[in-house]
């Protein structure tokens, strides 16, 4: 199983793509300095298979990298970044 995540700035999602096959997306909005997740959805022929969790840990590694705070609005980032501890610094206080 070959799994692509990309950021697609053009239609504000991190897309996820499993042996070249549109698997799900992870919505989001940005300002200066905040990115907020709004919506993440696998589609259901991938469900089950991790995915999401790879591709929400993408795009908190991708907003660490550019210096932006996250603000978790979408539950399943919410609970994503509840569960570990290596995230919580980036939620914005």
């Amino acid at each position: 199983m070959s799994v692509d995540i990309k950021d697609n700035p053009a239609e504000s999602r991190f897309e996820i793509s499993v042996d070249g096959r549109f698997a799900g997306f992870a919505e989001y909005t940005l300002t200066e300095k905040t990115v907020t997740f709004t919506h993440t959805e696998i589609y259901d022929d991938f469900e089950g298979q991790g995915l999401a969790g790879k591709l929400v840990a993408f795009a908190l590694d991708a907003s660490r990298d550019t210096g932006l705070k996250v603000r978790p609005l979408c539950p399943y980032v919410a609970r994503f970044i509840g569960k570990r501890p290596e995230y919580q610094d980036l939620v914005e206080g």
